[in-house]
């Protein structure tokens, strides 16, 4: 998936979009924003993102997330997607 796949498909996951007649909006901490938070990119915005794991999934986030790396804590913001979206079966594979 691309950066902005992921970013997409993590907004819609932890239902923080809005469709208004312009364009999607998206929220985020500090209020309601056009562009979508990166969280391919950015640990600030994975770490909201994980808020929103439902408790039953947790233990299965960071399995997947210790696959990608050996310490699950110093993972990047693109592991932690990956796994986000695996554990919620929301990851596609490339072509």
């Amino acid at each position: 998936m691309t950066d902005q796949e992921i970013n997409a498909a993590i907004a819609e996951a932890c239902d923080i979009v809005a469709q208004e007649k312009w364009g999607p909006i998206y929220k985020t901490p500090h209020g309601w924003v056009v562009e979508c938070p990166q969280f391919a990119t950015d640990l600030n915005a994975m770490h909201e993102a994980e808020k929103y794991l439902p408790i039953k999934k947790i233990l299965t986030y960071f399995k997947k997330l210790e696959k990608s790396t050996d310490y699950w804590f110093m993972a990047t913001a693109r592991q932690r997607a990956e796994a986000f979206l695996k554990t919620l079966g929301k990851w596609e594979e490339a072509e």
